[in-house]
């Protein structure tokens, strides 16, 4: 499912948009910039949603700072800072979009998904595929060419997870905390498992001779 963290003081419109969010997506809430901030460096999440006026740390320094850190995340603004003046230092320094207030929630929907289908989080009509590896993400289904696979739970996610960031870097701890949530009982040692298991079940497939591990770091699908 897509993650998205909302950044967002104003209560009564945070409330709102994150029962909205809800309906098509895993959503962390924030209130200040700090958190946020903190919350987005950790690399899990496929949209943020930043207000601008926010205690502790303002959106524009919450955005510059992660693109100073080469933390690519999609950043939608939302605010009631209309000015132009504005709206060009957020394109400036990274923004991807910019939505003021008022908004409609419909309108907030569609910048989103427009957003994730630009960086490939979101499924196209048929799916996920990765050379004869095919997932259909509505039932949870995955095949090898036109034999179906089991992948069970979070080996679906976690193959989801990679196929959607491909070419890129990541962590085992990032992978834990984005497949299993800093609330789960287990260690990041479950990361390691779950790979093995993918791929002894994707064997022979280019899924999982390109599915490379970096020692003391994480893995990578090239």
């Amino acid at each position: 499912m897509i993650k998205i963290l909302l950044v967002e003081d104003d209560l009564s419109l945070s409330k709102s948009v994150y029962d909205f969010l809800k309906s098509f997506a895993e959503v962390k809430q924030v209130f200040d910039g700090e958190e946020g901030l903190y919350e987005a460096e950790m690399g899990i999440y496929d949209l943020i949603l930043l207000d601008l006026m926010l205690p502790e740390k303002d959106g524009f320094e919450v955005l510059k700072e992660l693109r100073d850190q080469k933390i690519d995340t999609p950043v939608l603004i939302m605010t009631a800072k209309e000015s132009l003046d504005d709206k060009m230092h957020g394109f400036d320094i990274g923004a991807d979009d910019y939505l003021t207030k008022p908004f409609y929630l419909d309108e907030l929907k569609a910048r989103i998904q427009a957003l994730l289908k630009r960086t490939g989080k979101l499924e196209d009509a048929n799916g996920l595929s990765y050379g004869n590896v095919r997932l259909n993400l509505t039932n949870k289904s995955a095949f090898v060419d036109d034999t179906p696979v089991e992948l069970i739970g979070k080996e679906f996610d976690l193959v989801v997870y990679l196929m959607q960031n491909q070419n890129v870097i990541l962590p085992k701890e990032q992978i834990f905390d984005r497949i299993w949530g800093f609330d789960s009982d287990t260690t990041v040692t479950v990361v390691e498992v779950y790979m093995s298991k993918i791929r002894k079940k994707l064997k022979d497939t280019d899924f999982a001779q390109n599915l490379a591990t970096l020692r003391n770091v994480g893995y990578i699908l090239r």
